[in-house]
């Protein structure tokens, strides 16, 4: 049956080039594409015969030229079905995913391809220019326009440059202001409940793209110009830049190259954009060794202030601070700590350490304990010197490098993200990315990148009361959808809403004990951070023991249940256990799990999970453990902003 469907596609591309139209389906069947020239290239997308994009055009200025703005005709179309197994050195969700696609290559006479690929997860497509001279891309105009009565979730941005976290507008894509632009990843759900979330990939040379709201329910690509001059900015001058001059062009660039992929992830189900993996897998890789990469865990120190106590010293930036975080490291089986912003001895001199600390000393010590040293760096400093840097760095035995503020987004900087994960890979060194746009599938060419911030996560409940369960579970279904995202999950202090006050220095969550434990599991991330204190951690070193079994890579990744804002169920494999975590946002849950996802018989269940008093005080926890079966269905009871985690280890 499926060769016959695809000689079926295959017939319609091969004899409707008189007619310039074409069409594509998913393997699955589910997805149809139609493109269409007229008086320009036009494509609409639909799911089982409900539209999810009604037009959808876009154009090039080249070298002057505007491409696809006007009829043009393919001088050849090429359809075939692929099948590809992806391998990842870092696996986030899956060790190895079998994919496959449908796809449509369009040939024009100018020396410019246009790709299009068909997954049953989603539709991507991608310029391919074929030129011998460089490309000056001036433009690059890309309009969707949505069937009425669809809601967005609609990251605004008030300028190109920002740290990129963002909260959530969800609202009907029809209201939102015309003009106003945000970030992506960016969702929108149609009246029929079906999700197309929207994002790029393989992103290199050439700058990220914002979505403005047009007219009605469409939305129009907006890009950075490459940035020419920059100068520093009057106030914080060591890490923000203001711009001073920009070209008139979005990029400069080779003119034999793909550009990125244009992502359009589509869900019939919440649940379903949970498993998603388009942007890693229509990214590059390198052939490089990357087997030297360690994922784990890490102790953090920004986020409590380092504000421990009960010890015999001061605590602060300092020599002894930081043992004291070796020692809490090693105690529980976290691989790493990070020195964040004032172990050097300014923000721009990063080759000298302040006076109370010795990085080597740390180091050696840490070597002595089992546990490694990450260094927070601004990206300018770095990126001036990276060879002398990172030399140092890797004389010191330092493990890598936590880059920060780069609060850009055009072609120049997208260049300096892929030119520090190559230095830092020369020199095998992890890279963290904080102050950073969303990932785009770097991490596939660079695996020693393990996360990216670009997210709102926990450090703002220093200053604000935005990041509530609601938050929480919108970030899994858009924001993570890009690639890892460093929340920087972890707080022993924990209160429900009407409780939860702001402390710059004795920080809190909103949300349950059981909620910020759940995120170990929910979120992905491969240099997962332990944001609280070391002190407060061995006070609740029940619950640091919980976290410590909990790995940061999977095997395997399989969405149970879940709705945008409110739930989440997920199950991930690692070696022979599984690992089952509920998140949950406003409103208390009862939640049943059918067991059969498990594939041997007999299970020891670690089940932990809100108290029965955890939606008045949100630190109530309990931790059980029982056997079970296979054939059993679990039942666990969420609080208001709650979670649960279970380990199941297979019974011999």
């Amino acid at each position: 049956m499926r060769n016959y469907v695809l000689g079926l596609v295959l017939f319609l591309v091969c004899n409707t080039i008189d007619a310039q139209s074409y069409k594509l389906q998913s393997p699955d069947g589910h997805l149809n594409l139609s493109i269409n020239i007229e008086e320009q290239l036009r494509w609409n997308l639909s799911y089982d015969g409900n539209a999810l994009i009604e037009n959808g055009d876009f154009s090039l200025m080249l070298n002057d030229e505007m491409l696809f703005k006007n009829k043009v005709k393919p001088s050849k179309a090429v359809q075939s079905n692929k099948k590809e197994l992806i391998e990842s050195v870092v696996p986030v969700k899956f060790k190895q995913l079998q994919t496959e696609y449908n796809m449509l290559l369009l040939h024009f006479r100018n020396k410019v391809s246009l790709e299009f690929r068909l997954y049953n997860e989603g539709l991507a497509y991608r310029l391919i220019l074929g030129k011998k001279e460089m490309a000056t891309i001036g433009s690059e105009d890309i309009n969707v326009t949505f069937p009425e009565h669809c809601e967005v979730y609609f990251p605004k941005e008030d300028k190109l440059q920002s740290h990129y976290e963002r909260m959530y507008i969800h609202a009907m894509l029809d209201s939102i202001k015309e003009n106003s632009f945000a970030s992506l990843p960016l969702l929108v759900k149609t009246k029929e409940g079906i999700n197309i979330l929207i994002t790029d990939a393989d992103l290199y040379d050439y700058p990220n793209m914002f979505l403005q709201k047009g007219e009605g329910n469409t939305l129009k690509s907006l890009f950075p110009k490459a940035v020419l001059e920059t100068r520093a900015a009057d106030r914080g001058a060591d890490r923000n830049e203001v711009i001073t001059m920009e070209a008139d062009y979005i990029a400069n660039t080779r003119g034999s190259r793909p550009l990125p992929w244009r992502v359009f992830a589509v869900a019939k189900e919440d649940k379903q954009l949970l498993e998603n993996q388009m942007v890693l897998n229509l990214s590059r890789k390198e052939e490089r060794d990357f087997s030297w990469v360690k994922p784990g865990k890490v102790a953090w120190d920004w986020w409590n202030n380092n504000n421990i106590y009960g010890v015999d010293f001061i605590s602060g930036i300092n020599t002894e601070t930081y043992k004291y975080y070796i020692d809490f490291a090693s105690d529980f089986g976290l691989e790493y700590i990070i020195l964040d912003e004032g172990w050097s001895a300014s923000t721009v001199d990063i080759l000298n350490c302040n006076n109370d600390i010795d990085v080597p000393a740390l180091v050696e010590y840490g070597k002595s304990r089992n546990v490694k040293v990450i260094l927070w760096v601004l990206w300018k400093p770095l990126y001036e010197n990276m060879d002398k840097v990172l030399s140092l760095y890797q004389e010191w035995g330092v493990a890598g490098v936590k880059v920060d503020f780069m609060q850009r987004a055009d072609q120049q900087m997208v260049n300096i993200y892929h030119d520090i994960a190559s230095k830092a890979a020369d020199y095998k060194m992890l890279v963290d990315f904080h102050g950073a746009f969303k990932p785009s599938g770097l991490s596939r060419a660079f695996p020693n990148v393990l996360s990216y911030e670009g997210v709102k996560g926990l450090e703002n409940t220093k200053w604000s009361k935005l990041i509530t369960p609601g938050h929480d579970l919108t970030l899994p279904f858009i924001r993570m959808i890009a690639g890892p995202m460093d929340y920087t999950p972890g707080a022993m202090i924990n209160r429900q809403e009407e409780n939860y006050w702001i402390s710059w220095s004795q920080p809190m969550s909103m949300g349950t004990r059981a909620h910020q434990v759940a995120m170990y599991i929910a979120y992905e991330s491969p240099l997962q951070m332990l944001a609280d204190n070391p002190s407060n951690y061995r006070k609740e070193a029940e619950t640091t023991r919980f976290i410590s079994k909990l790995p940061v890579v999977f095997d395997e990744t399989f969405a149970i249940d879940a709705s945008i804002g409110d739930y989440l169920v997920i199950a991930r494999k690692k070696g022979n256990q599984w690992f089952l975590a509920g998140l949950n946002g406003a409103e208390e849950r009862d939640v049943e799990i059918e067991l059969s996802f498990l594939k041997q018989l007999n299970w020891k269940a670690e089940i932990f999970m809100d108290g029965l008093n955890a939606n008045t005080h949100a630190e109530d926890y309990r931790l059980v453990s029982k056997n079970i079966g296979n054939n059993e269905t679990l039942k666990v009871k969420m609080a208001k902003g709650g979670g649960f985690v279970v380990i199941f280890s297979p019974i011999e």
